[in-house]
């Protein structure tokens, strides 16, 4: 972490995240990496894309030479047994699983007279029903962790009619992924499972951004993945019994663990662009 003097690690541990080739599920991968970790990937990329960087096998890499051990799994999260096979792969592997990321996402902005039934079932299928269906799947191998956690990148349930308002579609989907970290943790809290929700206070480099939300000038009033993946770190590294049912912001995290100087991240408040579903700073 960036100014932390924290010692938790995640060594040892196994994540299983869907997604994760490339921008934020990436760069958490890459930081449990770091301590050790083993790491799971679900994900679609198996071959370049002309506007996406990288794919699952370039991912397994990164996540190997950065000192972590990688299982690239081609699959669907939107499939049960495509979800079914990955769960029971990375237990096989790695001997257990401590650690899901609900990292998969698709997004379209549209208005709800512009948006194809088609995208709404994908932003529904992949983002709601992907993050449910992993978590459950995996959730046998999470009671056996000392250590369980589910994490799941979506923002706070904000019932601000403005949201909604402008993107009803993608709205539903984010916030069924809340809905998710709501009920899991309530329902497990009894189990030791933590089940929490992280979400950025700005928007975040990555090609989603880039090519959906405004090209390079907004990648440039942005900050880098790496916060995301130091407050991902923050969490997973805590008590599941003492930290669950909470939908972080990423620099709320930081500044509980001590840091509150951003600026490796990019950018200074003034210059970088709020993300949605956030009233203010």
């Amino acid at each position: 972490m960036t100014e932390s003097t924290s010692t938790r690690s995640l060594a040892g541990r196994t994540l299983l995240m869907s997604g994760g080739s490339r921008g934020i599920g990436l760069a958490i991968a890459l930081r449990a990496a770091r301590d050790g970790a083993n790491v799971a990937l679900l994900a679609k990329t198996d071959t370049p894309h002309p506007r996406l960087e990288g794919t699952i096998h370039t991912a397994a890499a990164q996540i190997e030479a950065a000192g972590g051990r990688a299982l690239p799994i081609v699959g669907d999260v939107r499939d049960e047994n495509s979800v079914s096979e990955a769960v029971s792969k990375a237990a096989e592997t790695f001997g257990g699983i401590d650690v899901v990321v609900n990292n998969a996402s698709a997004i379209d902005l549209s208005p709800t007279p512009d948006l194809a039934m088609k995208k709404y079932d994908l932003m529904q299928d992949i983002n709601c029903r992907g993050s449910f269906l992993l978590a459950k799947t995996a959730l046998p191998h999470l009671e056996a962790s000392g250590a369980a956690h589910v994490l799941t990148l979506s923002p706070p349930l904000n019932l601000n009619p403005r949201w909604a308002g402008s993107f009803l579609g993608y709205t539903i989907a984010k916030y069924g992924m809340s809905l998710v970290t709501l009920g899991l943790a309530e329902e497990l809290k009894g189990k030791g499972i933590a089940a929490n929700s992280l979400w950025p206070r700005t928007t975040i480099a990555t090609a989603a951004v880039a090519n959906l939300l405004g090209g390079e000038e907004m990648v440039a009033r942005s900050r880098s993945p790496e916060i995301m993946a130091d407050a991902a770190h923050a969490i997973l590294t805590r008590d599941p019994r003492e930290c669950t049912g909470n939908f972080f912001i990423d620099d709320e995290v930081l500044a509980e663990e001590g840091i509150t100087d951003l600026s490796a991240y990019g950018g200074g408040q003034d210059e970088l662009e709020l993300d949605i579903f956030l009233d203010g700073w």
